[in-house]
């Protein structure tokens, strides 16, 4: 049976292997975003500096735990971090793990902690200064190190943020979280895994490998039979933006719609070995990418989320082929049954056009 589409048309209907999990794929069907569908509400903007009843808000800090760390370290906090009152794990009580038959636990040992991004209640990512957004950054760093250094058994700390009540988030407040676990979870170590074995082959990290063919490559793929041209691979076809150290890419595979990953430039696997100096430029281009999504979906709700090299025993040996990131993940559609049940993600907007959009948008220039 012949290709039904025509090469004037735009509708893309393919699936693309994510080429650091080459086992997650992602079907690009743009035609589905004609169909009837409900998508995610868009998450109320509460634009409130203070609310007097949220635990989250300055002069409400008898509602939380004790402050583990605040930033800066005297006067009035702006970024405050406390242990979560509903933790996932923690280590408040011993259980041994056991095993019968097939069945086996491991003790749910680790942290789980909170971060209030800052003092005013309804500031947006895209709307905190920079210079607060890197120190953001920095109290990540801080606390990821004290918590690897505080027990040998802690593999692994993931830093996310929900925004939004689809993503997670109960509170309102910006705010992230922090949980330290003593497994290194299935997602990182297929990143993991396989970027080790692309390491092993080629002898080269595939992100920095992805890095550079988004800002060198270019291709023009021909019908073989009719020789119309049937796409075109411009260079910076992916970039949505771009600083001295860091740069934030639309990935060819997006699971979601909008979504953008941000890596350093220069190869490094671990999160806490980013330099001091580099939290601003890291700041910008966040912010910068974040006004860009607000710009073109404003009002969605969303995830992100660090993936750095486990601490475990093979740390060392990983730190060549892993390239730390941060993933920002929109929720701007429900996951169907076809999803949920075949593992596949589907995405109705056509990547490409995304990171055009995105990268269109104007910004003010600083």
């Amino acid at each position: 049976m012949s290709d039904a589409r025509t090469p004037e048309t735009n509708e893309v209907r393919e699936i693309r292997i994510n080429p650091i999990v080459p086992g997650e794929s992602v079907l690009v069907a743009t035609a589905r975003s004609m169909r009837p569908k409900k998508a995610e509400e868009l998450a109320p903007r509460d634009t409130r500096k203070h609310v007097e009843t949220c635990p989250f808000c300055r002069g409400n800090e008898h509602k939380t735990p004790p402050a583990i760390l605040t930033w800066p370290d005297a006067g009035d906090w702006q970024i405050r971090m406390v242990e979560n009152l509903y933790p996932v794990l923690g280590d408040d009580r011993a259980q041994a793990g056991f095993t019968f038959g097939l069945q086996q636990t491991i003790d749910g040992y680790g942290r789980h902690e909170v971060i209030i991004d800052h003092s005013e209640h309804g500031i947006a990512v895209q709307d905190m200064a920079e210079t607060h957004l890197a120190a953001l950054f920095g109290v990540y760093q801080t606390r990821m190190r004290q918590l690897f250094d505080s027990d040998e058994r802690l593999k692994y700390v993931l830093v996310f943020k929900n925004f939004g009540p689809a993503a997670g988030a109960s509170i309102p407040h910006t705010h992230s979280q922090v949980i330290a676990m003593p497994v290194v979870p299935e997602n990182v170590d297929a990143e993991v895994k396989n970027s080790a074995a692309y390491y092993a082959k080629h002898h080269h990290c595939i992100f920095c490998a992805l890095i550079d063919e988004a800002l060198t490559f270019e291709a023009t793929i021909y019908d073989r039979n009719s020789g119309a041209v049937r796409r075109k691979i411009n260079v910076g076809q992916y970039v949505v933006e771009r600083g001295e150290k860091f740069i934030a890419i639309k990935p060819f595979a997006s699971r979601y719609e909008w979504e953008v990953h941000i890596l350093p430039l220069a190869h490094q696997a671990d999160f806490l070995d980013i330099r001091g100096e580099d939290l601003a430029d890291l700041a910008r281009v966040v912010k910068r990418t974040m006004a860009r999504l607000d710009a073109v979906i404003g009002g969605a709700q969303y995830n992100f989320f660090l993936h750095s090299v486990p601490h475990d025993a093979q740390q060392a040996a990983h730190a060549p082929s892993y390239h730390w990131h941060l993933e920002i993940c929109p929720r701007t559609s429900i996951p169907t049954g076809f999803e949920l049940g075949s593992g596949l993600f589907v995405n109705t907007i056509n990547p490409e056009e995304a990171a055009e959009r995105l990268r269109n948008v104007e910004l003010p220039t600083r």
